[in-house]
């Protein structure tokens, strides 16, 4: 029972967590340390099966992440050139095939340090290995909580649905992805407004460079035409970013309702940052998210992840300096 002790713990902080506030990204990380910690537990009662199952479970353990890896790797390569296809070469749609390049480039890495028994190239390679895998454990985390936070009911009644905006076609047009948005809020408002509550939508988007009307207004517009209420609509039309978004639909929501809850709405890859920056803007409110076409998806939540990563630079690039820092020493050291 000892050997759960260090699982139970860190489920423990997950729970906890999750009732104060849904919203932190500790939860993802406490709930990642939880499955860590699990998987050697479990490997103890492999003594006590059957000794030719015990063998089978082994190898299957051991092949698994190796085997994943691969997989992983050739599937992003895949995915990356579908995303050039369909949505061009900017960097951003360049990701899932970059990521999966990288995951040859250090499978290549490893074998070439093994055969060639250069300790220095041992170094390089397992020091690369060490703070790929402190990043591939939070990402692990990322899309984890990511995939359970997008499945938690909204608790309580909400006074506003928030839909953020996401850019227009031709400038005027709403595109499939925000439309995806839009109807997950109606969605939200009329299950909402079936409590005897009907809340108010905030669409919320400024103009951009090459938009010709803000992109909040197109989304009432939308809105309006397929049948929504016109006196339920609000429009915050000066964001630029996810973080203006939140900011600037708080600050009209605290003019109309001073107490107010709401309930967010975007798209499912981005539900869990919007949620991270909700918390810091101090909304009272929680995230939902609409389907997202499923070749869009990784590339998005790579960059989604890279956001949040980034977002806690301080711990996270200092761990990850640390552990470089150990790899000199190592090298210096031998």
């Amino acid at each position: 029972m000892l050997a759960y002790a260090l699982p139970g713990l860190f489920f423990f902080l997950f729970a906890i967590g999750v009732l104060r506030d849904r919203r932190r990204f500790s939860n993802a990380v406490h709930l990642g340390l939880t499955v860590v910690f699990l998987v050697p537990a479990l490997l103890i009662q492999l003594h006590r099966m059957p000794t030719a199952l015990a063998v089978a479970a082994t190898v299957l353990i051991l092949l698994l992440p190796t085997l994943g890896v691969l997989v992983l790797g050739v599937f992003l390569i895949l995915n990356g050139v579908t995303m050039v296809r369909k949505e061009g070469r900017s960097p951003a749609n360049l990701l899932s095939l970059l990521a999966g390049l990288g995951i040859f480039a250090v499978v290549a890495l490893l074998i070439t340090a093994v055969g060639s028994g250069s300790r220095t190239l041992a170094v390089v390679a397992g020091t690369t290995v060490l703070v790929l895998g402190y990043v591939s454990f939070l990402f692990l985390c990322f899309v984890g909580y990511a995939f359970l936070y997008g499945r938690l009911r909204v608790r309580r009644d909400a006074d506003f649905v928030v839909v953020l905006g996401s850019g227009l076609i031709g400038g005027t047009r709403v595109p499939p992805l925000l439309a995806g948005r839009l109807e997950r809020a109606r969605a939200v408002y009329e299950r909402q407004a079936r409590r005897g509550r009907p809340p108010l939508l905030l669409a919320s988007g400024g103009q951009g460079p090459d938009e010709q009307l803000p992109e909040a207004r197109a989304m009432a517009a939308y809105l309006v035409e397929r049948g929504f209420p016109e006196d339920r609509v609000l429009c915050e039309e000066e964001s630029r970013t996810t973080e203006e978004n939140l900011a600037f639909s708080k600050r009209i929501m605290d003019r109309t309702v001073p107490d107010h809850r709401c309930v967010i709405v975007t798209n499912n890859y981005h539900v869990l940052r919007a949620a991270i920056l909700a918390r810091r803007a101090g909304l009272n409110g929680q995230v939902v998210g609409a389907p997202t076409a499923a070749y869009f998806w990784p590339s998005a939540t790579l960059r989604e992840f890279a956001a949040v990563f980034l977002s806690y630079k301080l711990v996270n690039l200092g761990i990850c300096a640390l552990l470089v820092l150990g790899g000199a020493l190592a090298w210096w050291s031998g």
